[in-house]
């Protein structure tokens, strides 16, 4: 069973500084029908502008993973870490028994884009921790999908406490990835288009929406244009 999420549904709010979309429900965005899926309960995409961001503020019990697509973001945390995230590297967050952190956008001009993903822990009240990669390398070269979480931190990937696989991927055009679930043992998954043009199987997906897939024992992904997006796993 496959089903689109229009970009155009989302939720929406500008806030001046910053203007997001929420695929689930957030802050004051409220959709019964879209509450998360599986594991997944954020996926917000953040135009955040120069100079401008999130001051210090908590979170608990939570996997926090920070995909940037443009321009750079600033986080520092309780943790004492002080870290600069540019396009192509990973953030990932365990906020777990409590951890504050600030995010801003250092440049001096230019708006900074990102996707801020919320994953519920498998456990409860874990050890703060965080962790960034880069995986520019990889998505300018690799034509496939570039595993950027999972809940083994294998194949340089970083580790989430949760069982699910976080792929990313900037395929060229004309490109194909075809996705076993059974090798996975998966039940579901969940693609969110960042760029381009795709086919899942026979279903067009635009810039900014999203898919749930459940219960299909292969699906394929087929690049019309140059794209990016996440595929995630569980």
């Amino acid at each position: 069973m496959i089903k689109l999420r229009k970009s155009a549904s989302r939720g929406f709010a500008d806030h001046g500084w910053l203007k997001t979309y929420h695929t689930f429900s957030f802050a004051d965005y409220y959709d019964p029908n879209f509450m998360g899926f599986g594991s997944l309960r954020v996926i917000n995409d953040d135009y955040i502008d120069a100079k401008a961001g999130f001051p210090t503020h908590g979170h608990r019990n939570m996997e926090i993973i920070t995909y940037l697509i443009e321009g750079a973001i600033e986080h520092r945390d309780s943790l004492n870490h002080s870290q600069v995230l540019r396009a192509g590297e990973v953030q990932v967050m365990t906020a777990g028994s409590g951890i504050y952190h600030s995010e801003s956008n250092p440049l001096n001009e230019g708006n900074t884009h990102l996707l801020q993903i919320w994953v519920q822990p498998n456990q409860l009240n874990l050890k703060p921790g965080y962790s960034q990669k880069s995986y520019l390398r990889e998505l300018e070269y690799e034509q496939n999908l570039v595993l950027i979480s999972s809940p083994d931190g294998r194949e340089n990937s970083l580790k989430i406490n949760q069982n699910m696989e976080v792929y990313a991927s900037r395929l060229k055009a004309t490109r194909e990835i075809l996705f076993s679930m059974t090798r996975t043992g998966s039940k579901k998954a969940w693609i969110q288009l960042i760029k381009g043009n795709l086919k899942l199987n026979n279903l067009n997906i635009e810039e900014g929406d999203g898919v749930s897939i459940e219960d299909e024992n292969e699906f394929k992904i087929s690049s019309i244009t140059d794209s990016e997006f996440i595929l995630f796993v569980e």
